[in-house]
């Protein structure tokens, strides 16, 4: 394997451009460029060979990775899994003309542990740029979903559905107001011009479970609510 040329992309800044002479193109970036001691006219050995498409594989990894962040952030174990989620398979017309038995099985998982192995390693490096950070991700969660009126355990919930580790939960969940206003004002929105009688407290009370909230902060707001139908 021999590099016939070697030139910097005029698209995409930091990204190199390594043609062979088998008419192929592997890009890189340009960190792997100075690593791998490449240049035109270097004859490659198989050794040099392999690690060249590894960093071609890693270089297209890391361009996904930060494209996917930019579309909006996400866990590490989010992006993890976006990364190593297999390609969707075109339904076949005529599936029964096929006559092997598809792709070996071992094959396939070795390649499934190659990629996760890249792709750790692609997390680990936008971690170090601060591209990629659980903690500042768990604080987003919770400040959107306490916006939008949801409570304590349904935040909870949020956090695990998105692989934050739970180390970052408690820190993040002291970016929540306190509870009580928010729960009060819901009840009010919820009731409207409604009277607090007890099947419309009812109501209310099963809205608020469902959107999170404990049974003390619930029962507190109505009480508030009926000592107000009072006066």
């Amino acid at each position: 394997m021999r590099i016939e040329k070697l030139e910097p992309s005029q698209h995409r800044q930091g990204r190199w451009l390594v043609w062979l002479d088998d008419a192929s193109i592997v890009r890189v970036g340009e960190g792997d460029v100075v690593s791998l001691g490449l240049y035109a006219g270097k004859e490659l050995s198989g050794a040099e060979g392999e690690a060249l498409m590894a960093a071609g594989e890693r270089s297209k990894l890391m361009e996904r990775a930060v494209g996917l962040l930019a579309q909006r952030p996400m866990s590490r174990r989010e992006l993890l899994d976006r990364l190593c989620a297999p390609p969707r398979q075109k339904r076949e017309k005529y599936p029964y003309d096929k006559l092997d038995d598809g792709p070996d099985p071992e094959l396939l998982q070795a390649q499934r542990e190659a990629l996760r192995e890249r792709a750790e390693g692609v997390a680990d490096r936008l971690e170090d740029l601060g591209l990629l950070n659980d903690g500042e991700y768990a604080r987003t969660v919770v400040r959107h979903y306490a916006a939008k009126g949801y409570g304590p355990r349904k935040i909870r919930d949020e956090l695990y559905r998105r692989g934050v580790p739970r180390e970052y939960w408690e820190d993040a969940m002291e970016e929540r107001e306190p509870d009580g206003d928010q729960v009060l004002a819901l009840v009010r929105r919820k009731l409207r011009d409604a009277e607090p009688t007890r099947e419309n407290l009812k109501k209310v009370s099963d809205y608020l479970a469902r959107r999170g909230y404990g049974w003390e902060e619930i029962s507190s707001a109505l009480d508030r609510v009926r000592e107000e139908g009072e006066d």
